[in-house]
């Protein structure tokens, strides 16, 4: 409950920043700051209609995810349908992507519409309790619909950085003088509606590692998976996709530094696993 309360404490805010800059928008350049709050809000809502209904099938077909029956890779499918089973959830589409970094993430809106996928490599790169971890993961992700919260948070960050871009390009060609509050404001409510979303980001990461272990009843499993990612990941970052797109495989999969790090989807790995060790040192949480 206190997870729940917490993320929806953070969507508030992301909610009225971005109702405050269709204020300013509406007040500066529309004269009406009813008119330019109520466009913008009917904006995010047509964005998360679409992320909502088609968000899934733009993911599959951007990293080429191929549904599976359980005749095309037996192994993945039980473990799915076994871990479906011990979750008490119903039994999500299946999919490989035909990728050579081991990852795998969770899509669909919710748990009747939900795909789970695995790169190729992760199946060659983990055993089968490390893998049926990570699957846990995924599968935890679909139980609490992070795939919507984090598609909605990400619709209204983005809905936030565009208003942003229309208004510096209004700006440009206009002759008006502007506020210096207005300008701040314009500056830094992109970047804080972007570290929101990474805070919505990492604390669904956190829940998702504590219910796959749960689930799969072996946190040390899926720490040691986790450890095998995060170092092919380092080795190997993915070339070709949309690191917007990151928040949604279990392990980061593309290129970052320290800079980048600081708006980081995922938690520090470090915590991750530490957080897995204890749990498998407390029965309680199994």
């Amino acid at each position: 409950m206190e997870h729940i309360l917490k993320t929806m404490g953070l969507f508030v805010f992301l909610a009225l920043l971005f109702v405050a800059i269709g204020y300013l928008i509406g007040a500066f350049f529309i004269g009406d700051w009813v008119l330019g709050t109520l466009l913008f809000l009917g904006f995010a809502a047509v964005m998360n209609i679409g992320v909502y209904f088609f968000s899934h099938k733009i993911i599959l077909r951007m990293y080429n995810a191929q549904i599976i029956e359980e005749h095309d890779n037996p192994r993945l499918f039980n473990l799915v349908k076994e871990i479906s089973y011990q979750a008490d959830m119903p039994m999500p589409k299946v999919a490989i992507v035909p990728m050579n970094v081991p990852n795998a993430f969770a899509t669909g809106r919710n748990q009747d519409n939900a795909v789970v996928a695995a790169t190729q490599a992760l199946l060659h790169r983990l055993n089968d309790d490390e893998l049926k971890g990570v699957l846990a993961h995924e599968m935890a992700h679909i139980k609490n619909r992070d795939m919507l919260v984090m598609s909605i948070a990400a619709t209204i960050a983005g809905a936030i950085a565009l208003m942003a871009r229309m208004v510096w390009f209004q700006m440009f060609f206009s002759r008006r003088r502007i506020n210096p509050i207005f300008l701040v404001v314009m500056v830094l409510a992109p970047i804080g509606a972007i570290m929101i979303k990474m805070a919505i980001s990492r604390k669904r990461e956190y829940y998702a590692d504590e219910e796959g272990a749960k689930i799969s009843k072996n946190p040390n499993a899926l720490a040691d998976a986790l450890e095998k990612l995060q170092a092919d990941a380092t080795r190997n970052p993915i070339k070709r996709g949309d690191p917007a797109t990151s928040s949604l495989f279990i392990v980061n999969p593309f290129k970052s530094s320290g800079f980048v790090n600081l708006f980081s989807t995922h938690p520090p790995m470090e915590k991750r696993v530490e957080r897995l060790r204890e749990m498998a040192t407390d029965f309680s949480y199994l």
